[in-house]
Order: C-alpha cells, then structure tokens, then sequence
C-alpha cells in the first residue's frame, strides 16, 4: 500500500484545509519548494505543524533542540556535508548497527535505502523541523569553514571549477569594492553559502561532485536562497539552454567566455533586485 502524500497526511491531521492545499500545489508549480515550505510562506502552518503531523500519523520520533548537544565524531562522519544539506538530515546516534537519523522529510525512503545499503547500518527515521537540523548542520558541519562577514559590503559568491575563471570574475567584481568568496565546486558552494548567506551567487552549471543545479536546487529547497539571486555561467549559450535555466528559477544567465563588462551589468541588476527584497 502506497504512503499518503504530505498534503493529505496534513489534511487527515487537520492542519490545512483542501482549499490551503488546492492554492499551495499551484503556487508549488514550476518551483523545487517543498510543499511544506510554500505553506510556510503561505503562513498556514509553521514547520513545527508538519513535524507533530508526520509524528502522529507514523509514529516517528519527534526529535527537539538537539542542536546544542555533543555528537561523536564517528556519528557525524557517517554523514558528508553536502548530503546533510541536499535532503536535510543529521545524524544522532548509532546502536546496534542502527543509525538513528533527524530528517526533514521522513517518507524519503529512497535516501533510507541508499544509505543503508552505503553505509551496512539499518536507517531510523526522526522527524525533526528543517529549522533544526541546519542549526545543527552549522554548528556540527560548518564551524571549520572561514567566513568573514562584513556588513558595510556586498558577499559575492562564485561557484567554478576552472580557476582561471574563478580569478578573472573575482578580478573583476573587487575592483567595484564586492567581497569576493570562492568555491570550486557545487558541494563546496553549497557549503559555503548556506554559512555565508551571500548577496549573489554566480555559479557553473557544469562541475563535479554537484552540479550548479544540483546545488541551485539544493539551496532552494531548504530554503537558504529565497531571497538571493543566482546567476548561471554555462558555455552553453543556445536559446533553449537559458530558457531552461530561467524557468528553473535563475534570476540570469551569463555566457561563456565573460565579458567584464556583461558580468558588471548582471551583477549590479541582481544586487539591485536583492536590495529591492
């Protein structure tokens, strides 16, 4: 028997009505948010409903402010950075092969199922609010990485594995006074801008590890970008290909080689538009 849908499980706990969920699936159209996040923004529920509905419709543990305690190193390293922050999960403890699992979306079993089989361990699925794990995720993950934030400047991040490209835009974009950071690929991006909360990032489409979309949709579905424009650079510069990338939520496309020019223009436009949110 096939699992509920999130929305009729919020439905059958009475937490939406058909009609919130009706407008939410067409808001949900043409985006990678995940139902619950168009909700939120909906402001019908908060992520803490969601969590108590998962809970009492399949029994799931609901897991709270697990953030401030102390995890073994050996818990943390069952789980990269990057996955943690693609789907949203944090590892808790591990007993008798079994590794228990803070997960924003329980009812993914496809991700149980890869990482037990990767890993020999059977997955126990906790339910636990997206808010909380990447409080988690930060404070376990990402202390070692180095982020200077300045306010009185704009945070560029720039997403490329060629260095030659990563140093011409950055060579470009500090003479207009931007602060400039840098990732070489999508994981490393991912990393660094769910920490940075940049005002711009400009991202290939075309790197190893993760994608520029992979890490776009990552970053879009946890909810790390709503406000922050993405620019996609691709040497793919056919029609199709920038009508693709805009309808996938890029606020621009810029093609390759850049032309310092074009990139100035793109970028003040994209921090404009910021400013403007």
């Amino acid at each position: 028997m096939a699992r509920k849908k999130m929305g009729e499980i919020l439905i059958d706990n009475k937490v939406i009505s058909q009609g919130d969920l009706d407008q939410a699936l067409i808001r949900q159209k043409g985006t990678n948010k995940p139902l619950g996040k168009i909700l939120e923004d909906m402001q019908v529920i908060l992520e803490e409903d969601i969590a108590k509905a998962l809970s009492t419709q399949f029994g799931f543990p609901h897991v709270k402010r697990f953030s401030r305690h102390r995890f073994p190193q050996e818990v943390l390293d069952k789980i990269d950075t990057e996955l943690a922050l693609a789907h949203l999960i944090f590892p808790l403890k591990i007993d008798n092969k079994i590794l228990y699992l803070a997960m924003s979306n329980p009812l993914d079993m496809a991700l149980q199922s890869d990482l037990s089989f990767k890993l020999a361990m059977r997955i126990s699925p906790c339910v636990a609010t997206p808010d909380e794990i990447k409080t988690a995720i930060k404070k376990h993950y990402l202390s070692d990485i180095p982020v200077d934030k300045d306010e009185q400047t704009q945070n560029i991040l720039l997403v490329d594995n060629q260095e030659i490209v990563l140093n011409a835009a950055e060579a470009t974009l500090k003479k207009e006074g931007y602060s400039i950071y840098k990732a070489r690929n999508g994981a490393e991006g991912l990393k660094i801008a769910t920490q940075l909360h940049p005002h711009l990032i400009i991202t290939d489409i075309v790197m190893p590890r993760i994608d520029g979309i992979e890490m776009f949709k990552a970053l879009q579905a946890n909810g790390e970008i709503d406000n922050v424009p993405v620019i996609a650079l691709s040497a793919k510069t056919s029609a199709e290909d920038e009508y693709n990338l805009l309808e996938m939520g890029f606020f621009d496309f810029i093609a390759k080689p850049i032309q310092p020019i074009r990139l100035l223009a793109r970028v003040r436009r994209a921090l404009r538009q910021y400013d403007r949110k």
